[in-house]
């Protein structure tokens, strides 16, 4: 039997399933990988996801938060100036 003051180990149940929903709609009872929320199946497994630090996607910059910002800025001031010309031409 294991003493309380050892600690968790990767042998022990984690407190929480996998979580990830099956097609049935019902959510996974596996257990999660080591070190991962997700069990192996629902992509727990080791080598999954891009690389840490991976600049793949800012390739080209169009997804990244400033830009995104910049073009929701540029977008509500238009969507003002639509509703103003509106207002004085009396629609």
């Amino acid at each position: 039997m294991k003493s309380a003051e050892a600690g968790a180990t990767a042998a022990d149940p984690p407190a929480e399933p996998c979580g990830a929903h099956r097609v049935d709609g019902t959510p996974c009872p596996r257990p999660p990988a080591p070190g991962k929320r997700r069990c192996r199946r629902h992509g727990g497994a080791p080598g999954v996801g891009a690389p840490r630090g991976s600049q793949n996607a800012l390739k080209h910059g169009l997804y990244t938060r400033d830009a995104l910002a910049e073009r929701k800025l540029l977008s509500d001031f238009i969507r003002g100036c639509l509703r103003t010309l509106r207002e004085i031409e009396g629609r």
